[in-house]
Parts: C-alpha cells; structure tokens; sequence
C-alpha cells in the first residue's frame, strides 16, 4: 500500500494587536507622514497612498513597537540550525503604510532580500460590515501552482483531507490584525470597495548576522 507524505509547508501566522492606544498612535504618524508627503511612492499599489520605507524612523515609539512585535514572531518561526540555542542572525526591519480607498488594490509582488514579511491593519476600511461584496482581501498565491496549470488548468493536487488542494488563499483583514509570511510567498490585495480608509502597515524583515 502506497504512503503520502506532505513537503515543504507554508508557514502563515496570524496575530491579534490588542492595544487601542498603540492603534491610534500609528495611525496618528501614518495621517501625519501623510499629510507631509502626500504624493508617497508608487511600487505595487494600484491608487492609494505608500508611504516611503523609513516608517521606522518617522513613525515614533509605536512604530518601533510594532516592529519589535514583528520580530518577536519571527524568532518563534525560525531557527539557526547551526546555533539552535542562540541564532546568529537577528532583524533589520524596513517598514511602510498604505492608506486605500474605494476601487484601490494591490498587485501580485514578492519581497526579494527579505526573509520574513509582516502586515498590520491599523484600520480595515469596513466600517464594521461584513458584506463580501466589499473586497480588500489578502491574496496569498502558491507560487508552484501557475507553472503546472499551464497545460492542465483543470487539475488540482489532493489535499490531506481529499479535496481539491487551493492555490490562492484569501484572508480578510480586521482591525488590529497582523499576519506574517514567507517574503518569496506572492500576495496582492484585492480591490477594496469599502465605505471607509484602509490603513495598513507592512514590515520587511532582512536577517543580519547579530553583532558580537
């Protein structure tokens, strides 16, 4: 009788930013940067507002905590396997906002030089609705999946559970939630046509070898 092993999975960590105070703080820098530099960036966002990448810098205390959450859960996802009791290795965070509004998106990217990536929602825009129709969802994409459809779109892998294995995962923020993921992991966010603003928060954290 054949065995089915399962490699190589996805690790995504979902978390909960539990105070009000530090939730109106940041949004309290992001309208500041805002207002500052209302042209922003323009890199994988579709409409909206991206901040430059110092968040770090111009966000303020809560910014910084935010960022020492971030790498806080990926030390408890990561190990050096050459020093499993002390890693070699710790975090240089790069971080940024994005402020949407009706009809704006993201689409699909990747973070190359970055090991993990993090995003914060300061604000989900729904204004307490919980109508599908909305939009806005996280868009997580097996990056495996595309190249072996391309001749058998119909075709799936089995899952563990004898379904139909999914290959675009969509996760629907909340506020206060934060997620991470594998920086080679594509994702996009879909057209949000909520009533209110968007505000989110993303981290990229670039592993460096600790000083000694």
């Amino acid at each position: 009788m054949s065995e089915t092993q399962r490699l190589f999975s996805t690790p995504f960590v979902i978390d909960q930013l539990k105070s009000e105070a530090g939730l109106a703080a940041l949004r309290q820098g992001i309208e500041a940067e805002h207002a500052r530099d209302a042209s922003g960036v323009a890199i994988s966002n579709i409409g909206g507002w991206h901040s430059n990448t110092q968040m770090i810098d111009w966000g303020g205390e809560a910014a910084r905590a935010l960022a020492y959450k971030a790498m806080q859960m990926a030390d408890a996802q990561t190990l050096d396997v050459k020093s499993p009791r002390e890693s070699r290795f710790g975090w240089a965070p790069e971080m940024w906002a994005n402020v949407s509004s009706r009809g704006n998106a993201n689409q699909y990217h990747f973070h190359p030089g970055s090991f993990w990536s993090v995003v914060a929602y300061v604000d989900d825009g729904y204004c307490g609705r919980g109508d599908p129709e909305l939009g806005g969802e996280l868009q997580l994409l097996d990056p495996r999946m595309p190249m072996v459809r391309m001749t058998a779109p119909d075709l799936r892998i089995v899952d563990a559970d004898g379904q139909a294995q999914q290959n675009e995962i969509s996760i629907r923020p909340k506020t206060g939630m934060i997620v991470m993921f594998p920086s080679w992991l594509q994702h996009a966010v879909r057209p949000f046509h909520g009533d209110g603003t968007r505000i989110s928060i993303a981290i990229n954290l670039v592993a460096v070898a600790a000083k000694t």
